[in-house]
Parts: C-alpha cells; sequence; structure tokens
C-alpha cells in the first residue's frame, strides 16, 4: 500500500472527505442561487384569509407568499373560519385542501360566507387520493384550484365552471441547500409512509442495500417482508419538514416514489382517477440541491429534463442501476442535483403558485 492510499483511507476514516465533499456540494448551491436574479413579488389589491390544512411544509410557504403579494392577509383555523370572514370581510377566503381537519360543516360555512358576497377559493392537493370527499366539496367553491391534471375533468363535469390546473412547488423558506452534520449524511435515503407500492420496491431492493448507509423513515414500514434486513435503516415516525430538509441535504441521492391511487386501504378514490401529477416531494428534495431518482407522473416533464436536472426510474433494476452509478460517479451526480436547485429556485415557489392564484382570482 502506498502513501497516498494510505492518506486516503485515513482521511475517509477520520471524517475529512465526507466533510469535504459536503463543503463542495453546499459551495456548488451557494454559486447556483446567486446566479438567480431577485426579483419583486407581484402585487394584488386583495385582502385575503388564509385557512390552513396543517401541512407546514405548505401552508408556512402559502403564508409567506400571500404576505408578499397580498394587500392584506390574516389567517383562520378550520373551525374558525366563517367568524373571521365575518368580522373581516376579506375579498377571498383561500381554503388549503379543505380535508381531513376541516369541521364536518366547513361546507355549511362556505355556502354562509359566499351569501354575503365573498368569493371562497379552495386548493386541492391530495387529489386524486380522497376525490370521494373533494368530488362532494368542490361545488361549493367559487374557485377550485388542484394540483393534479385528471382532478380538473373531474371537477368540471360536476360542475363547477371554474376549475384551475395549479401544481405544488417547494417553500425555499424550509427546503434549502444546508450544511449539515454527520448525523444526517447517508448514501441513500427515503422520508415518507410505506405504501403498497413503496413497500414492495424496498423488499426487491432489500439485498442490494446491504452495505450502504440507507436512511428510512415513515409510518408502516411493518409491511415489508424483508423487514428483519432493513431494519436497522428504519425510523419508524413521522420526521417535521425542517428535519427532513436536513436528511435531503446529507443524502447522496434521494428516491422519490408517488403512492399507488388504487382505492382501499389508503385511499378514498372509488373513481379510479389517475396520478398524473408529481407530488410535493419532488420539488422539495430538488430544492434541497441533492439528486433525486424518481418514478415518473405525466406533468414531470414540464417542470423537469430526466437526466439533465432529475433522474427517473420505471422498474427496481433501472433504479438499482442509477444509485450504483451515481454514488461512483459523484461529479455527475452533484451537476444535476445543482441543476435541479436552479430549476426549483428559477420556476417552482410558492411565490410564483400563488401569484398565479391570485391572478386567476382577480380575473373572476
Amino acid at each position: 500500500m502506498n502513501a497516498v492510499s494510505t492518506l486516503l483511507q485515513a482521511e475517509q476514516r477520520d471524517g475529512y472527505l465526507p466533510g469535504y465533499r459536503e463543503g463542495y456540494r453546499f459551495g456548488g448551491c451557494q454559486a447556483v442561487l446567486g446566479r438567480i436574479p431577485v426579483q419583486p413579488p407581484d402585487l394584488f389589491n386583495l385582502r385575503v384569509l388564509y385557512v390552513p390544512q396543517g401541512f407546514d411544509a405548505i401552508d408556512q410557504s402559502i403564508i409567506a407568499a400571500l404576505k408578499e403579494s397580498a394587500a392584506e392577509l390574516e389567517v383562520s383555523l378550520p373551525g374558525g373560519m366563517l367568524e373571521k370572514a365575518m368580522s373581516m370581510q376579506p375579498d377571498l377566503v383561500l381554503v388549503m385542501n379543505g380535508l381531513h381537519v376541516f369541521p364536518p360543516e366547513h361546507t355549511q360555512h362556505v355556502d354562509q360566507i359566499r351569501a354575503r358576497g365573498i368569493k371562497v377559493a379552495v386548493w386541492f392537493v391530495d387529489d386524486p387520493y380522497f376525490s370521494d370527499d373533494t368530488a362532494l366539496l368542490a361545488p361549493h367553491y367559487d374557485e377550485v384550484f388542484t394540483h393534479e391534471l385528471t382532478g380538473v375533468q373531474l371537477y368540471r363535469e360536476l360542475g363547477c365552471t371554474r376549475v384551475h390546473y395549479l401544481p405544488l412547488a417547494a417553500g425555499p423558506e424550509l427546503y434549502l441547500p444546508q450544511q449539515v452534520g454527520e448525523q444526517y449524511q447517508y448514501d441513500i435515503c427515503f422520508i415518507g409512509n410505506a405504501f403498497w407500492n413503496r413497500a414492495a420496491l424496498f423488499d426487491e431492493m432489500a439485498s442490494f442495500l446491504q452495505g450502504k448507509k440507507v436512511f428510512i423513515a415513515g409510518g408502516f414500514w411493518e409491511r415489508l417482508h424483508e423487514g428483519q434486513k432493513l431494519s436497522s435503516f428504519i425510523r419508524s415516525g413521522w420526521i417535521a419538514p425542517e428535519e427532513t430538509a436536513r436528511y435531503y441535504n446529507g443524502a447522496k441521492i434521494v428516491i422519490n416514489l408517488h403512492r399507488p391511487t388504487e382505492p382501499g386501504q389508503d385511499n378514498r378514490n372509488s373513481r379510479w382517477l389517475a396520478g398524473s401529477s408529481i407530488n410535493p416531494r419532488t420539488y422539495e428534495i430538488s430544492a434541497c440541491g441533492t439528486l433525486q431518482i424518481t418514478d415518473v407522473r405525466e406533468d414531470l416533464t414540464d417542470y423537469y429534463r430526466p437526466g439533465y436536472d432529475i433522474e427517473t426510474f420505471s422498474s427496481t433494476a433501472e433504479l438499482q442501476e442509477k444509485i450504483a452509478y451515481y454514488l461512483e460517479n459523484e461529479q455527475e451526480r452533484v451537476a444535476v442535483a445543482w441543476r435541479s436547485l436552479l430549476t426549483t429556485r428559477k420556476y417552482h415557489t410558492y411565490r410564483d403558485r400563488i401569484s398565479r392564484l391570485l391572478a386567476a382570482v382577480s380575473k373572476a
């Protein structure tokens, strides 16, 4: 063994190379962000009441964007929406999703607010997984926004006259390049619930993942058949967005696999609406300046270029091949990640989406 090899092994052992690589990646991210011109937000003479769903990663970023663009903003919990709207008399009540944490009488409250001449809009971001519920909600709103392509036709068929396709985005307040400690640094990361297709994927990859530094987190991972092989990689339970962003930053590769749409245990989608649009995770991973390998949804290529600023897979074998390749080819890995960061911060933030939403509402 020569002196260079000995030194290299010592540097790897002492954490020098991981630290160097992390600094190199982060420095490149900062250079990318420095190339993006700072633009003032679009301004709208609208007084807005925002009603959050409780998705912190989305709600916080939407509130920040509304503070920039709306003439006035107030926020109300779902149960207090009616009272707040009656006292504020806003130009627009914007409801995020309208599901899960909203009271049973929510649609009655919407009807009462509209009866007072106040416009009410909803942005569905769980489509198509809860279409049985959103189909009942949608006709009560003046404006319906959905991130899902197949949802547009559904709501129009239900008689909604103003339906808009509005994709999701990343909030740079939460999802941004960071330097993180060794406890967040992994070869491969996946954060999300173990829907059946995800459990099947990791079962297939159980042997391939052995010997790699892997982090898997979320709920339902007891569904795995190969749980014994993968147990050391798994952290059960929910991880806050701030912590998620740190794991994204620390990973060399983050896997994204969209959940299935079939009705059953995980979904309320008896119409069998297909999932054609990318999830928020697609934007959030990219906003951290990390290489993402994702399965393909129909609208993916409207926002990213596979092989340029994102990577894709259509089979377990292809995913494993690309993981192996990018773990061995660091320069290519970080180059794709930097381009993904540039694309996301230029085009796919909630400032852009809220501007588009308020512009659509203003034209009505």
